[in-house]
Parts: C-alpha cells; structure tokens; sequence
C-alpha cells in the first residue's frame, strides 16, 4: 500500500503538514514547574456548579503556577449547541472571576478555541496519520455495523471494530479509490497496534498508578461530515495548544488505552493526566451526578440571583479539592483561598457530594469577616441587579446602612446573619421606615399590652438616655427591671426560682427590642437604639396599639 498516495487521496485540499502546525503553534516559553490547564466545555448554556466546580481545579492549579488556564468549546455534538450558548458559559466563569488567560471570545495564539473551527488542524494530523499507515478509511454502513455487533453479542465477544471484524482495515488502494469514485461515504479509524490481553501501567495524578489493558479497537477519528469525535479532537488540541496536564471526569478512565495510543500514533508527548470524579448530589437513597436539569439549586444563576458571594462557593470547593483545606483555613480565616497550596495528591478518592447546608455555613462566616464598607458594597451591587427599590434606599442611607452592617462585625466573633444578600433586607426591614410594618409583634413572655406600655413609658420617660455607654445603658436596664413589681435582674437568683417572679431582665430587654423592630431575634439593641434615634423610637412606641 503507497501511504502517501491513499492519504492524499483521502485529503487532497489538505496542504499543511504536522511540522506547520508545530511551528504555527509552538512550545509555550514557560518555566519549571508552570502549568498549562484547559477547561473544555460544551456550548449549552449557563454553568452549573458540577462545571464550575470542574473548572475550579484546572484554573487554581494554573494561577498557583504562574502558568495558563484555557476556556476550549467543545462543539462537536452540534445537536446539543445553543445560541449565545459559549457566551453565556464564558460570562458565568466571568462572574465567578476565574482567571481565564485564553478563551474564543478573548483569543490567544493558540486558537481558535472552538472545536469547530479547527477542522484544518484535525484534518492535518488525520492525513499525517493515514501517511504513515496508521488510519485507514472506512465503509462500512450502519448496517454492516449492526449486524457485527449482533454477531458478537451472540458469540460473547468484545462489542467493537477490530482484528477480523475490521473488514475495511485492508482494502486495496485500489478499491478505495473505487470506493470513493461510486460516492460510498466512509469514516476515518485508526489502525490500532494494542492488543487487549496485555496490561499497560498509567499513573494519573488524582488516583495514582492504575493498570489498564491495551486498547485493540480500530475506533473513529474522523466521521463521515469530516468532524472528529471527542478522542481524536482532544489530542490534537491538547497538544498544540501545548495544555501540560488535562483535568476530566473520571468515566474518561477506560478510554486512557486508547487516547494514549492516540498521542503516540502522532508522535506528540501525552500530558499529565488527573481524573476527577463529578460533583455528586443525593437522590433519595441514590448518589448520582448534579445536573443542570434536575437541580435547579446547583445552577451558577440560582446563586447569582440569591446574592450568594462567589467567593464563598469558591472556598466551598476549596473544600472539595484538597481534604487539608478545612484545617488550614480555620488556621488562617482572613486569608484567600490562593493562598493555600493545592495538591492533586490531596484530593479524595471519593466523589464529593454536594451540600447546600456547608455552602451557606461557609457563605455565612465569609459575610462576617467582611467589612462594613465590603458587605455595603457587594450588596448595592446585587440589588441593583435584582431589587431595585432596596437598592434606591440603601443608596439614598448610605452611611446609615453602613453603620446597620457594621453592628456586631468588628468583634473577635462577628455576628453571622446573612448568608446571602437577599437575606439582608429580609433581616434588616424594621430598620428602615420606608419598610417598617408594624402588622404582627414577637412578644414574649410579657405579651399583656397594658404592662408592655407601662414598661415602654416607664424606660424610655426615667431610664433611657442615647448618649449613655453600652454598659451605663445595659445598668440602667437592670434598675428598671429591679423597679418593676415581681421582676428581677439578677439571673442567678431567677433560675434558682424562677416561679417566684413575673420575668427577668431578658423579658424586659425583649419588650423594648421587640416595641421598636416587632422582632424577638435581632442584633445588639444598644446599637439598634442609638442608630434610630429618640424621634423614630418614639413614633415606633406610638405605633402600639
């Protein structure tokens, strides 16, 4: 067989070699130890946070390296391909500020960086291979197809195209060329030199030495419409993109005989490889992998729209990644996630399962340990996007939502209210009058509206003074209590025997709290106090009916 002769009959407007696109797309000039990372994406739309989360691990390990994340459209299967689709994803990675270093919309040398714009490179490496007699064309129908799979089911062999069932594997130039001229439409395969009897040793990053057999399949590498399937397009764009470790799902696993067979076919040198298992999410009594369609909780939006901080989700999969990162954070709370040093070592064997609970624990503290003018800030911004009527108040009391932020924050244990920002305005409403309702009050223990307006007017007529310090004002409570019949401040003395009185300073600490906010549960009312100031609390007392 003339290799030559077939592959230029095969490709015949097919003009540049390997060694053009070697130079076209060169060795990155980078540093020991920097690493080249590819996020490879279909174009379906929004993100959800199995790809985030997918994305996390590939661009973490390049920004720790100095080194290169890349965004690659993987648009192949066109059936699944949605308009805007590749904007919408790029603007959730955005979003979540991923450092994205090359991406269709960005570009970069080493584009393009969608599939399917690539097909001159694709067709490049395919005519080099049939050069060099390792892929042949193909004519077998869905039918002749078929009919081999059933004969193999039937003698309980390995389902697939190979040894004698690969029957197009030696046609004769001659026959092709025929072949072609009656306009049989034919595939690409490769010539597969494996044999599955024999073992190979794999090392993978996540899950250390793996034994895998040969791959002996003759499997498609470029189909009838001239697009390569996932395999042969990942090579080759891996390669001359120059990615230095490729980050996937682990159902890639079994496929590694054959990709590695691929890279050696070309000549090119395979990259690291780390196989990572999905973000996982219970179903029932079931675990299977999250979905953009089922749960609507893991869509990127969900949490946009909630008012989630990035950040938060970023430290949650943090978490996920390296199992050393809880520990390490609770050691260094103010610090950024980057300044952990991630490992593919550290990370679980185990798939991670998602939890709703831990990301807003996590959010919740993050909130806390950012400052007022930090949480006033990320805030406006999303209700700008999402409440603008609230967003026109804050704005409008700016300093004085500030100051409502800053109540029990800069303490060595902040209070944890929000773990989102649409739970401030749901939180904080009675602070501003605008959204002050007064419908329903939380009272407690004390709830006979005569004695809670004789408590009212006896504190803020004798006792209440807005310039007074925190603990002259917290005395000046005690007293109160002290001087209404059958109540006491003195707490021992009320669990000893709490039958003995009407209440305790509590109740009455919670009947003014509850006068000026209807809520039981709010943060210091010192602060609260001070903040509304005499005119409003009056007005708030006068509201009681």
């Amino acid at each position: 067989m003339n290799y030559e002769e077939l592959a230029n009959v095969l490709y015949p407007d097919v003009t540049k070699t390997i060694a053009d696109l070697e130079k076209m797309y060169p060795e990155r000039n980078l540093g020991e130890g920097v690493e080249v990372t590819r996020f490879a994406p279909s174009p379906t739309g929004r993100m959800h946070l199995g790809n985030l989360y997918a994305s996390f691990i590939p661009e973490v390990i390049a920004k720790q390296t100095n080194g290169v994340f890349i965004v690659r459209i993987e648009d192949t299967d066109q059936k699944r391909k949605i308009e805007n689709g590749i904007e919408l994803g790029i603007a959730d990675l955005e979003h979540f500020n991923y450092t994205v270093n090359e991406h269709p919309i960005k570009g970069g040398a080493y584009g393009p960086y969608i599939q399917s714009q690539r097909l001159e490179i694709y067709h490049t490496v395919a005519k080099y291979l049939v050069s060099i007699g390792r892929a042949y064309p193909c004519f077998c129908s869905e039918d002749d197809l078929t009919k081999m799979r059933e004969n193999q089911e039937r003698r309980k062999e390995p389902i697939g195209y190979y040894g004698r069932y690969a029957k197009c594997r030696n046609l004769s130039l001659e026959e092709i060329k025929e072949k072609i001229a009656n306009g049989e439409k034919w595939v690409l395969r490769l010539k597969s030199t494996g044999n599955c009897d024999k073992k190979f040793i794999f090392k993978d990053l996540v899950k250390g030495t793996i034994e895998l057999p040969e791959n002996d399949i003759d499997q498609v590498l470029i189909k009838s419409d001239g697009i390569p399937p996932y395999a042969f397009a990942h090579v080759c764009d891996d390669h001359f993109m120059r990615v230095t470790i490729v980050t996937r799902d682990d159902s890639y696993i079994s496929s590694v005989p054959y990709h590695l067979e691929l890279w050696n076919a070309c000549g090119f040198k395979p990259p690291k490889f780390a196989h990572l298992l999905p973000l996982n999410i219970k179903d029932g009594n079931s675990v299977r992998k999250i979905s953009k369609r089922k749960d609507p909780e893991a869509a990127a939006t969900y949490y946009h729209e909630k008012g989630v901080p990035v950040e938060a989700i970023k430290l949650y999969f943090a978490t996920l990644m390296n199992s050393n990162f809880d520990g390490w954070y609770l050691q260094n709370p103010t610090s950024s996630y980057r300044d952990f040093e991630f490992s593919f070592s550290k990370m679980s064997k185990n798939g991670a399962l998602f939890d709703l609970e831990k990301i807003i624990n996590i959010s919740k503290n993050y909130i806390s340990r950012l400052t007022k003018d930090e949480v006033y800030n990320a805030l406006l911004q999303w209700a700008n996007e999402f409440d603008q009527e609230f967003a026109a108040l804050i704005t409008k009391y700016a300093d004085y939502t500030k100051a409502i932020l800053n109540i029990e924050r800069e303490q060595q244990k902040p209070r944890k209210d929000f773990a989102k920002w649409e739970d401030v305005k749901a939180s904080l409403w009675y602070m501003y009058d605008e959204l002050f309702n007064n419908d329903s009050y939380e009272w407690g223990k004390i709830n006979n509206l005569d004695e809670i307006k004789m408590i009212l007017d006896k504190y803020f007529s004798n006792y209440y003074d807005i310039n007074d310090d925190k603990d002259t004002w917290f005395n000046k409570v005690k007293e109160l209590t002290d001087s209404l019949d059958g109540y006491t401040s003195d707490m021992k003395a009320y669990k000893e025997n709490p039958d003995n009185y009407k209440g305790n300073v509590a109740d009455i600490s919670t009947v003014i709290r509850v006068a000026i906010t209807t809520k039981s549960m709010t943060p210091d009312l010192y602060e609260i106090l001070k903040l509304l100031g005499t005119q409003r609390i009056k007005k708030r007392i006068e509201l009681i009916k």
